[in-house]
């Protein structure tokens, strides 16, 4: 069999960000890596979980909501994958931080109540805002004490 594209990367060599991954029949991929593959640091799972109901909520409402497919975990708990139809790495970029602002205002994950979601016992909301709030901090090339001031929130409680 083919490897597909993403095997393809050095994953030793991958750094976190927010990477262009490719174009594939007009579908724009981004990566957007939270974490440095392989480096023992990974998202924990219930801040994994919640990230994924909040950032999805967050970009299915936003100003480019007609343009996201789908917005998901890596099974590796290193980021996410973000699929766009019709948006510029530019465009995708700013909804990204938008998305990841709106999330830092959330009081309750979206969709978590046991009726919405098939796993609603692990979520975590603290971790997915400490998670969101160091990767803002990385996008912007801030502090994370800078952002969680700029976004409202108690750095000694984490987020």
């Amino acid at each position: 069999m083919n490897k597909i594209p993403s095997f393809q990367k050095d994953h030793d060599k991958l750094q976190p960000g927010l990477h262009f991954s490719g174009v594939q029949k007009g579908v724009l991929t981004l990566d957007l890596r939270f974490k440095k593959p392989n480096a023992g640091d990974f998202i924990a799972q219930g801040a994994l979980h919640s990230i994924e109901h909040m950032m999805a909520t967050a970009l299915r409402n936003g100003e480019k909501k007609e343009h996201v497919l789908y917005f998901g975990p890596m099974g590796c708990r290193t980021g996410f994958y973000l699929l766009t139809e019709g948006l510029a790495y530019r465009e995708a970029r700013e909804a990204v931080l938008l998305a990841i602002v709106a999330c830092l205002g959330m009081d309750e994950v979206p969709g978590s109540h046991r009726e919405e979601c098939g796993n609603y016992l692990e979520h975590d909301l603290a971790g997915a805002k400490t998670e969101l709030t160091r990767y803002l901090a990385l996008l912007h090339g801030q502090s994370e004490d800078e952002i969680a001031l700029e976004a409202g929130l108690s750095a000694e409680a984490g987020a």
